[in-house]
């Protein structure tokens, strides 16, 4: 049995220093039924700060963000929550190796379909956090 079928509604904190990507990361994920409380993060460090008192099942960060990048909140997120799930997410596909050695749970590439974004974090929030380093990519 998966996590969604266990657990019911995610917390999501969704990390990005660019208002409207928030905003439509947000409306698309509302669409979504097993989506509960939601936060947002302008940058890494304020991501930080957010996890420590909102305790997110999934973290939705942006790869390049002034203040503290995503890969280097990952790093720190990881290694003090490492059951979070964390996607980064990027326009540029060359972050995704990036993405992997930072200890992402996945690396998503913006511009995907509505449905092939919701479809694939459902996938992922199906699955426990990988002992063995596996890597989906959505």
């Amino acid at each position: 049995m998966g996590w969604l079928a266990m657990q019911g509604r995610l917390r999501v904190l969704v990390v990005d220093d660019e208002p409207r990507a928030r905003h439509a990361m947000r409306a698309l994920l509302r669409t979504w039924p097993h989506v509960g409380p939601l936060e947002e993060a302008l940058d890494g460090r304020q991501a930080i700060q957010i996890v420590e008192r909102f305790a997110p099942d999934l973290v939705l960060m942006d790869v390049r963000m002034y203040e503290m990048d995503g890969l280097r909140a990952t790093r720190e997120i990881k290694r003090r929550w490492p059951a979070i799930k964390v996607v980064l997410i990027s326009m540029y596909a060359s972050y995704e190796h990036s993405a992997w050695e930072a200890g992402a749970d996945a690396f998503l590439c913006k511009g995907g379909s509505p449905d092939q974004i919701v479809g694939r974090l459902a996938d992922l929030m199906r699955t426990k956090p990988a002992a063995h380093g596996g890597r989906p990519v959505i």
